[in-house]
């Protein structure tokens, strides 16, 4: 199996792709360490260096990478799905720096 995305803390909601990835790839995301963490199944394609979900993210919800939040979901966005400015804003200009709770359905 391919070891095509990159995660930073293994807690994370995005890795990165470190090659180019094919939308319907079983790809494995890895720690930094290179422990695997679990195996996605694309539904997009996804450049080298973009971000992937490593679970389905609810609108409005906080993106956590790096252990961190970087931004939140501009759309609901799914497992394996691409997360790029089409679906992610930034916290930082937002107004948006509360965390938002979530309850799964």
């Amino acid at each position: 199996m391919t070891k095509g995305i990159l995660l930073h803390e293994p807690d994370d909601d995005v890795g990165v792709a470190v090659m180019d990835l094919a939308a319907s790839a079983e790809v494995e995301a890895v720690t930094l360490e290179g422990e695997p963490v679990t195996v996605v199944t694309l539904v997009d394609d996804v450049p080298l260096g973009h971000k992937v979900a490593m679970r389905d993210l609810p609108k409005d919800k906080h993106i956590i990478e790096y252990g961190e939040e970087i931004g939140y979901a501009y759309a609901a966005i799914k497992r394996g799905a691409h997360v790029h400015v089409h679906n992610i804003k930034s916290l930082r200009w937002s107004g948006k720096s509360q965390i938002i709770e979530h309850q799964e359905d």
